[in-house]
């Protein structure tokens, strides 16, 4: 049985939850609308999220400035090429009174993990994170522990070029519902910046302006979106074109196409609307696609980027018919709303 349709209630306190948010992390960061969206729709798809840049540009502030958002517990951990997986999942220690041993958590047991400069740790570091991300739980001395929910992996990582960096491998790479670059602000947004934060720093005065249960409700609600059959096939259309298109030496995985249309009913839902439209996909197709594909040596050298050749695709990909007029039928929606 199909879940049923999100009530008119449910979206409005979905889009009401998500402007609040939206406004904390602004009122830190201007001129980073595409970033937040991509940040709040990825924590509705319970995805996590990669962000790339250049050192400076707010990478780190962008994931303080959620986490600080929502009233829930915070873990952050700061990778560095000395970091133990231990030190990240946690370690058992003996305790010498009553002769047992006992599991002291780290960092990646909280709601929101912020794994700051997450390539600068070494490969055996990184894959500490495989099974929380994919699996939300952590097995250490053979015993598998769940993770709190919602659980978001929010994770700030150099470009590969800097120096003492090693690049994430493909599966932790495909871990990653989204990818996102802040990029250098506008000079009116720079401006801004050096007027709010030149007496204090505007992060400490960023308070809670949701809880974990307000970020799970809104989670519920956007698996409940409804997507039309052409709009699956639309996503399969363009996770197909990366396969095939002789660019790329590698497109996307199957767990792109479940994440892009979990990635795309989240932002519908932030629409307040309860079907997913084309430029749902469209909107979220780099975010999610890009960083997954690998780039043929020939588009390489001649200066392609796997956002350039992911634009072209979208660009080639013809919408199925029906996929623009996607919303349920009215006497549909309105059993499954009941």
């Amino acid at each position: 049985m199909s879940p049923s349709l999100p009530t008119e209630a449910e979206l409005e306190a979905v889009a009401d939850v998500t402007a609040r948010i939206r406004g904390a992390v602004a009122s830190v960061l201007s001129g980073l609308d595409q970033a937040i969206s991509a940040t709040l729709a990825t924590a509705l798809a319970q995805g996590h999220l990669l962000m790339e840049d250049v050192p400076g540009v707010g990478k780190t502030t962008l994931a303080r400035a959620f986490a600080a958002s929502i009233n829930c517990s915070v873990g952050r951990i700061q990778f560095t090429p000395d970091l133990l997986p231990s030190d990240v999942t946690g370690v058992s220690i003996f305790r010498a009174d009553d002769h047992r041993f006992e599991f002291r958590p780290g960092p990646i047991f909280a709601n929101v993990v912020i794994a700051d400069e997450i390539n600068r740790a070494s490969p055996k570091t990184q894959a500490a994170l495989l099974e929380s991300m994919q699996e939300r739980a952590v097995t250490v001395d053979g015993a598998t522990r769940a993770l709190p929910a919602p659980f978001l992996v929010v994770a700030t990582q150099n470009p590969v070029e800097m120096e003492g960096t090693y690049p994430l491998p493909e599966a932790q790479r495909d871990r990653f519902m989204a990818q996102v670059s802040v990029g250098y602000p506008e000079a009116r947004a720079e401006m801004a910046m050096l007027d709010s934060h030149g007496g204090h720093d505007p992060l400490s005065e960023v308070t809670p302006v949701a809880d974990a249960q307000a970020l799970l409700d809104a989670i519920h609600v956007a698996r409940r979106i409804y997507a039309a059959p052409a709009i699956k096939q639309y996503i399969v259309d363009l996770v197909t074109a990366t396969r095939q298109d002789a660019a790329l030496r590698l497109g996307a995985s199957p767990r792109a196409s479940l994440q892009l249309l979990a990635a795309a009913k989240a932002r519908a839902a932030m629409a307040a609307r309860n079907h997913v439209l084309p430029d749902d996909v469209k909107a979220l197709a780099v975010p999610v696609l890009a960083h997954r594909l690998i780039v043929s040596t020939e588009s390489r050298l001649s200066g392609r980027t796997a956002a350039q050749i992911t634009r072209e695709l979208v660009s080639a990909t013809a919408v199925p018919s029906g996929a623009r007029d996607a919303a349920p039928a009215r006497e549909a929606a309105i059993v499954r709303a009941t």
